[in-house]
């Protein structure tokens, strides 16, 4: 017998696996303390009422002779398929029904439809991006280059021109970075793909948080995209499905590789090695589209956004650079005093009682950032970000109470200071002035001064 080596070729552990050991290590060791979780993109706010109703209503249905449902269309029923197709339409963007393969969750298909490809195409991921995009091809056995972006490009990699890729990784707005692509930006991706004949797997997961007009929310709304794009959503963010399980999957007809329709190709899989979804399930997904389920789910969605609000604020406050929150559930921080990923990681949880997620956790552009979620408790949120702006504050205090930072002045009509430092040597100030949460953006003049022997005083006043 043979094993496929390439499992073997992955990390020892997933990310979030990490995270709950050393979360549960810190837990057991300080039993007193409450610790905020803002790490895992779970939701937390219950299910809207039209869809526990529709939901209990099609149980009770099942319950019935005539009302029973055993296996159903693997491709998934069209009274959820047509609450997609309107979904769209209201946006914009047309799609026939057989476009849409109902799955149980983004995650599952994001996976299953690289069986459709050949493991000697190359794959274009974007860095840092969500990592089982990685460990999905990883065992495979497919060759991965990275799109790597930066605080310069706001985390938003476009396309190169030196590189061939056969299969590209787009999420908007992205997972961890929250950054939205614009439809212009889009338009080139669509076209480089096309250039190099190549596909799109285009992960829409966090559309719905999108309220930015100029940003898209499905590739289908660019020129082309139709002839190159697969756009894979999921019920979990917009309805909180985490736990009961849908997503679809968009396959335009007009996609076709090597003489071969992809609509088609996906429909035999599904029909193969899919039972689709359950029939309660899917009456659930269909009551988010009508006019009382997308009032009750925008109020779920205002809720998370008020978190990233509130997160952002703290964020501010404390003069810590981020992008995301906007458009997005996730907030990507710049992680302050030059800290690495990791060791950011232990002091906020150490100080704050706060977890989120180190952002090299999501690839090595990540390594300095840091991802919180707005899925959390309002008022944890709350307490969190009280906890962060105190913790600061205190660290700030600290420094001057200790007569190590003597002074800060404003320069009047500028935002600019002036500040005093009573230290013992240049290392020593080098490492204080490292340790300010603004210290990568900030343009530093030093001026050693030291006591004239004339001076009438024995301090600084």
């Amino acid at each position: 017998m043979k094993m496929n080596h390439h499992y073997g070729e992955l990390k020892a552990s997933y990310l979030f696996v990490d995270i709950a050991h050393k979360v549960a290590a810190y837990q057991e060791a300080h039993p007193e303390k409450e610790i905020i979780r803002l790490g895992i993109g779970d939701v937390t706010q219950p299910l809207a009422k039209c869809v526990v109703t529709a939901m209990q209503d099609a149980a009770a249905e099942m319950g019935t002779k005539e009302g029973f449902h055993g296996y159903g269309p693997e491709q998934g029923y069209p009274f959820l398929k047509q609450a997609i197709q309107g979904y769209y339409a209201g946006r914009g963007t047309q799609l026939a029904e057989d476009e849409i393969f109902i799955s149980d969750g983004a995650k599952s298909d994001l996976a299953n439809v690289l069986g459709l490809f050949d493991v000697d195409n190359t794959v274009l991921v974007p860095d840092p991006v969500y990592p089982t995009y990685v460990d999905d091809n990883v065992t495979d056995g497919r060759k991965i280059i990275y799109g790597r972006t930066s605080q310069e490009n706001g985390f938003l990699g476009m396309p190169d021109d030196s590189v061939k890729a056969d299969i590209i990784y787009i999420c908007s707005p992205n997972n961890p970075t929250g950054a939205a692509y614009t439809r212009e930006q889009l338009k080139a991706w669509v076209d480089y793909a096309k250039k190099n004949n190549a596909v799109i797997l285009y992960d829409a997961a966090y559309e719905c948080f999108i309220t930015d007009p100029a940003l898209a929310r499905s590739i289908f709304e660019v020129e082309g995209a139709r002839e190159c794009a697969i756009e894979i959503c999921s019920f979990s963010k917009i309805a909180g499905f985490t736990g009961t399980r849908c997503g679809y999957t968009v396959v335009p007809k007009e996609l076709e590789r090597e003489g071969m329709n992809i609509n088609k190709l996906w429909l035999r899989r599904q029909t193969t090695k899919f039972n689709g979804v359950p029939y309660v399930v899917q009456r659930a997904a269909a009551a988010v589209f009508t006019e009382s389920g997308m009032a009750e789910i925008q109020q779920n969605l205002d809720y998370y956004r008020k978190n990233a609000k509130v997160i952002a604020d703290a964020l501010d406050e404390c003069g810590v650079w981020y992008c995301g929150g906007k458009n997005s559930p996730y907030i990507w921080l710049r992680c302050p005093g030059n800290m690495k990923s990791w060791e950011f990681f232990d002091w906020l949880l150490e100080n704050c009682g706060v977890v989120g997620t180190p952002g090299v956790g999501f690839g090595e552009c990540g390594e300095g950032y840091f991802r919180l979620t707005a899925f959390g408790d309002a008022e944890k949120t709350k307490t969190a970000a009280e906890r962060i702006k105190a913790d600061e504050k205190a660290y700030f205090q600290s420094l001057q109470q200790s007569g190590k930072w003597r002074h800060i002045w404003r320069v009047a009509g500028q935002y600019s200071n002036i500040s005093i430092f009573d230290v013992e040597s240049n290392e020593e100030l080098h490492q204080l002035l490292m340790s300010l949460p603004l210290f990568p953006y900030m343009h530093i003049e030093v001026m050693a001064l030291c006591r004239h022997p004339s001076s009438l005083h024995a301090d600084d006043r």
